[in-house]
């Protein structure tokens, strides 16, 4: 029932009612809510004990001096509430609002949703960050929970695991605090709570950057498996060289390629996003982020190579290359753009087949950490990667980004990368290392020809007698027949039907190594293999020599061996150089033309 206060019965000055079990409730009118339009009060239950009705007059006098002060929250809505209202109104990328929007639903919303905005404080925040240190699926910690590969109806098998807690990432857990944060601010300045809490929480600290790009010899190991399909081989040329993001090398258009003697520029203008209704969309970069990149005379000619081809695709299909296709497009026109996912994943499996830990995003720090060795000033860097502060001057006008220092910055990555020309090899790869199904079959019925199992002339084996003798499907049998077409191992007779070639023509690849190589020490092509220490097998690599001269082949031998053995790279090579050796060959033969020790 309601008591008398020391101040009277006036509402605006609060009551003072008793509970059955005997406590104080101090209730005191605060206004209407903005929210709800009602009335709103401000309650606070005083625990019976010594000087109990002093206690709740205290109570009662602070209260009303909160609502005097305005410092008292002004709504009785709940977190959730405030966010939904927040991410209503966030004008922010639609990539960023589906990602906060997913942080609310799986995250903020179980563990503080109900919670009404003006009751959290520093303690509730400091839990909250405490369970998603503990666990991100938030469990009970009950015994017998099982961690399912899926949530639909499905049979249990040994993807599905008795349940372990794993904590969700710093940097996620940041992500939370900036959503809170942004909220409680849009809060005060709506007059529905006078502080923010957040300040006071204590999010987990940032962690320190440590990019890890890969290193010279990893690229020129990735760029060369890329390019046995050339066209996958230029995008990830272009995104190493450029250093631009993948959403910027999806959306590059040939209109936005100058490669004019003198002015070779990409100008970064669009990228390819997320559009918040579960597809991809071409939008405009932030101002900072446009920019004209100057491209080197390695990168100029690979784009042109690229423009051939998908030219020649295009008038096969009866088409045209139009100025404003995609360069990177699945299809034959150029008229749609390459999903961004689609790259990183296909990346991610290539990384993955060379035994690399490493992302496609690593690529920009890669570009960064070359430019910077290479001397290029950071300012110049920032300005070629795109990044706020210190190049956005350098963005505005064309005159001031194509500056001496961006040219320096292009012309020094021929010195840096893999020989092009020895990355276009792509058939003469699959011949030397076979890595899918239909080029080992090709392999195999290449080494038949070379070896005389099958007769100069004979009639080709058929793709059904192949599929049967390598346990493959017909269609992986026609892809290895067309392969071998390619490599000449099979030709047509006279009046078109398939025959084994004759033994110097099967020999040839279709993409060797060059056999005249220019005179001087440039040489001609090799694949070496270098061995070490107890017979152990470094991995093979395709490089240029004169067998003649062997000291040509000691830079080789050096970058190999230090690019493997990262604790050689400090030690003097002629303490170790000995105990290595180079074994050459011609691409596409298994016999040594010389094996060097270069000690």
């Amino acid at each position: 029932m309601p008591r008398a206060s020391a101040a009277g019965q006036r509402r605006a000055k609060g009551s003072i009612e008793t509970l059955p079990s005997g406590a104080l409730r101090v209730v005191v009118y605060a206004g209407i809510d903005p929210v709800t339009k009602r009335r709103h009060y401000l309650r606070e239950v005083v625990q019976p004990g010594p000087k109990l009705d002093a206690r709740a007059e205290a109570t009662r006098a602070r209260l009303v001096a909160e609502v005097a002060e305005r410092r008292n929250p002004r709504t009785n809505v709940t977190i959730d509430q405030l966010l939904e209202r927040y991410l209503d109104q966030f004008d922010g990328s639609p990539n960023t609002l589906t990602l906060y929007r997913g942080y609310v639903r799986n995250h903020i919303s179980p563990l503080l949703g109900s919670t009404r905005v003006g009751a959290l404080d520093a303690e509730m925040l400091d839990s909250f960050y405490a369970e998603l240190r503990r666990c991100r699926l938030h469990c009970t910690m009950r015994r017998g929970r099982v961690d399912h590969r899926t949530d639909g109806e499905h049979e249990c098998d040994e993807r599905c695991r008795p349940h372990v807690c794993k904590p969700l990432g710093p940097t996620t857990i940041r992500h939370m605090h900036f959503i809170l944060s942004g909220a409680f601010k849009k809060a005060v300045r709506w007059r529905w709570v006078a502080v923010s809490p957040v300040p006071q929480g204590e999010p987990p600290a940032a962690p320190k950057e440590n990019p890890s790009p890969p290193t010279p010899a990893e690229a020129a190991r990735i760029l060369t498996a890329a390019y046995r399909d050339p066209d996958w081989g230029t995008l990830l040329w272009v995104a190493m060289t450029t250093g631009a993001r993948r959403g910027e090398v999806c959306a590059i258009r040939w209109s936005a390629v100058n490669l004019d003697e003198g002015r070779e520029t990409i100008w970064l203008r669009h990228g390819i996003r997320k559009d918040g209704r579960g597809g991809w969309e071409e939008a405009s970069l932030k101002t900072h982020q446009q920019r004209r990149i100057a491209l080197d005379s390695e990168t100029v000619a690979a784009l042109v190579e690229h423009r051939e081809r998908g030219e020649q695709r295009a008038a096969a299909l009866g088409s045209v290359l139009q100025p404003e296709a995609f360069v990177f497009s699945d299809a034959p026109d150029g008229s749609t753009f390459t999903v961004p996912d689609t790259v990183s994943q296909r990346y991610e499996r290539l990384a993955r087949r060379l035994g690399l830990r490493t992302t496609l995003h690593k690529l920009r720090h890669y570009s960064a950490t070359e430019l910077i060795l290479a001397g290029v000033d950071v300012r110049t860097v920032a300005g070629r990667l795109g990044h706020a502060g210190g190049g956005t001057t350098t963005l505005r006008t064309y005159t001031a980004w194509v500056s001496e220092a961006d040219q320096r910055a292009a012309a020094g990555w021929t010195t840096r990368m893999p020989e092009r020309d020895q990355l276009s090899q792509s058939r003469s790869w699959a011949r030397i290392s076979p890595q899918h199904r239909y080029e080992r079959v090709a392999a195999a019925l290449a080494a038949q020809v070379e070896s005389g199992v099958l007769a100069a002339g004979s009639p080709a084996p058929l793709a059904a007698v192949l599929a049967e003798e390598h346990d493959v499907s017909v269609a992986t049998a026609r892809r290895a027949v067309a392969l071998a077409k390619e490599w000449r191992v099979i030709v047509p007779d006279a009046v078109g039907r398939p025959r084994v070639a004759a033994l110097a023509s099967a020999a040839a690849p279709a993409d060797p190594a060059p056999a005249q190589a220019p005179q001087g020490s440039v040489g001609e092509y090799w694949s070496v293999v270098v061995t070490g220490p107890g017979g152990v097998r470094l991995a093979p690599r395709m490089v240029k020599g004169r067998i003649d001269e062997p000291d040509t082949f000691r830079s080789h031998l050096v970058g190999i061996v230090r690019a493997e053995k990262p604790a050689l790279v400090d030690e003097p090579e002629d303490l170790w150089i000995g105990d290595y050796e180079l074994l050459v060959r011609r691409p596409g033969s298994d016999e040594a033309e010389a094996i060097l020790r270069l000690g």
